[in-house]
């Protein structure tokens, strides 16, 4: 059985950092990209970044370019997002899902429950 799950979010302040794990069972992990995505209240879920777990590329969207690091622990079939400079705009929850490569449009298999992540100002 195919399971993402994630962990490490939680409550901080603006300027402060946290990092979200996401934990991969089930499938060959070389084999896909892993991205994270966030759904903020009463909008809808964007992509904020992958990794291509075969060859380490990374991708980021433009609004945690230079705040946020995507990495991988293939040996442990985890995915870290490193969070620094958190602003109030980051709050969301933080879903990560398996991809066939990061410009892939659609995850596979469903998404899971998220991590809430929520930056006070």
């Amino acid at each position: 059985e195919v399971q993402l799950v994630e962990s490490g979010g939680g409550l901080v302040q603006a300027g402060g950092s946290l990092r979200l794990s996401c934990e991969a069972s089930g499938f060959t992990f070389d084999d896909y990209a892993i991205g994270w995505f966030r759904q903020a209240p009463g909008k809808g879920r964007e992509g904020v970044s992958c990794i291509s777990s075969s060859d380490g590329s990374t991708h980021y969207t433009d609004s945690v370019k230079g705040r946020f690091t995507i990495s991988s622990n293939n040996a442990k079939n985890t995915v870290y997002l490193q969070m620094n400079s958190l602003k109030p705009e980051d709050t969301a929850v933080y879903y990560c899902a398996r991809l066939s490569m990061c410009s892939s449009k659609l995850i596979l298999g469903s998404w899971g429950q998220g991590i809430q992540v929520t930056v006070s100002s």
